[in-house]
């Protein structure tokens, strides 16, 4: 329930910028001062990301709380297209929120790791055979995909550089 909770804020906080963006376009005598707070929270991530030779791998991370993303836009999905059954590369890069379900992937190597509620996917394998996955004690997969901005920042700070 607490991951749902988080789930439902994060779609609302995007929804009202949004509304504050087209608000602003619409008037452009408006100005919208946003305070962008540091935090030393962070949300666990796990990032799909392709080797020199174009083979998918992933590391685990984490992405910090508070931090204003350059996105444009976002859309829901509970369904699965058939090419999304097989490996295939990140159509772009983008964060994937999983609202609901246990996912999990598999990468070039055949490592394997699981996305749960709560935890941020981070696709970012372009190239190659990319990744696959399967659902896991769950019988669909609610999510959000949320592009980011072409040469944007993606805030994920990986644990080996924690460590």
């Amino acid at each position: 329930m607490k991951n749902i909770v988080k789930g439902i804020s994060f779609v609302l906080a995007l929804s009202t910028f949004g509304f504050m963006n087209a608000q602003h376009k619409k008037n452009k005598n408006v100005s919208i001062s946003v305070n962008t707070e540091e935090s030393k929270d962070y949300i666990p991530a796990v990032r799909l990301i392709n080797n020199p030779d174009g083979s998918c791998t992933f590391e685990k991370g984490q992405i910090p709380t508070l931090k204003h993303m350059n996105t444009t836009t976002f859309w829901m999905s509970n369904k699965t297209e058939e090419w999304e059954k097989n490996a295939h590369p990140a159509p772009r890069r983008q964060y994937v929120i999983t609202l609901k379900g246990n996912i999990k992937f598999k990468v070039t190597n055949g490592s394997t790791f699981i996305i749960k509620p709560g935890t941020i996917l981070l696709a970012e394998d372009l190239k190659g055979k990319g990744h696959s996955w399967d659902m896991v004690k769950s019988k669909a997969w609610e999510r959000l995909y949320i592009p980011i901005a072409e040469d944007a920042d993606d805030f994920f700070i990986s644990n080996k550089d924690s460590d």
